[in-house]
């Protein structure tokens, strides 16, 4: 798969011994890193419940209160690849991340703000997106979703969209209509808005790069955000949104070398005990 400019590959990692490296070379190298995992090399199953509650944190009452298998899998896992994603580019062990969460829902890394994160799962594909730049949205659909029918106009698009809409062929509407759903659940995730942003208020043309448009067509954002939409075997349709806040990137992203000395020193304090305890098994770097 060829990389858009302004953003690395698509990273798959396959599990906690995952290619981190190469994360935290993207984050460096674009200032923006993408990752995904298959859900069945993350289940929770495969860790213990000490170390899975450890992993979760303070998600783990969340996670206890669901009561859908399926549902308490993919919430897990998910969370679970974020914080091991995190972990490698603060460069601490993935059971010292926690999770808080914006009034939408959106994550961000408790304390530690110059790396924002996004998240998004369907079927057996998880996504993590990670930036230095600003904010980051991204959101993963099946490629074969059927969106396109009646109703469009009162729910998904606006009146420009629906034009450019009916001048694809048929058969191509189905996939353009896929794309523009993950890029607005993106830029919405980005924005922190979540759903409370109608996605008939605002748009996207159909090329390539993207831009976010008023309900007419005209511009709505300017060249402080970037968007791209990925294709992942086939299956699925990746879009991210990253907006530029305007203060420069983070070069060095280590926690101890970017968090106040007061947190510094119970970190050091917290990772000195870990490093005694055998029970911990290389900060979970196993299931």
């Amino acid at each position: 798969m060829t990389a858009p400019a302004g953003f690395g590959e698509l990273i798959r990692i396959s599990g906690p011994d995952g290619a981190w490296g190469r994360v935290r070379a993207d984050l460096g190298a674009h200032g923006v890193v993408l990752l995904y995992a298959v859900l069945a090399d993350w289940r929770p199953d495969r860790a213990g419940g000490p170390r899975l509650r450890a992993l979760l944190g303070r998600d783990w009452a969340r996670y206890l209160e669901l009561t859908h298998p399926e549902v308490r899998v993919r919430f897990a896992a998910s969370r679970v690849l974020l914080k091991f994603a995190a972990a490698a580019v603060l460069e601490v062990p993935a059971h010292l991340i926690e999770l808080t969460y914006g009034p939408t829902g959106r994550p961000y890394l408790r304390g530690y703000d110059a790396v924002d994160i996004s998240l998004s799962h369907t079927d057996d594909l998880l996504l993590v997106g990670m930036t230095t730049r600003g904010v980051i949205g991204v959101d993963a659909e099946r490629a074969d979703r059927r969106l396109y029918g009646p109703g469009l106009g009162k729910h998904l698009c606006t009146p420009h969209e629906l034009e450019l809409l009916e001048q694809f062929p048929e058969s191509e509407r189905n996939d353009a209509l896929v794309r523009l759903w993950t890029l607005k659940e993106a830029y919405s995730k980005a924005i922190g808005q979540g759903m409370q942003f109608r996605f008939t208020d605002f748009g996207f043309g159909p090329g390539a790069p993207a831009t976010v448009n008023m309900p007419d067509g005209q511009p709505g954002t300017g060249s402080e955000w970037m968007f791209r939409t990925y294709g992942v075997d086939d299956d699925y349709v990746v879009s991210v949104a990253v907006g530029d806040r305007g203060f420069g990137e983070t070069e060095d992203t280590a926690a101890v070398t970017m968090l106040e000395s007061s947190f510094v020193d119970a970190l050091t304090e917290v990772l000195g005990e870990d490093e005694s305890e055998s029970a911990d098994e290389d900060a979970f770097g196993r299931w």
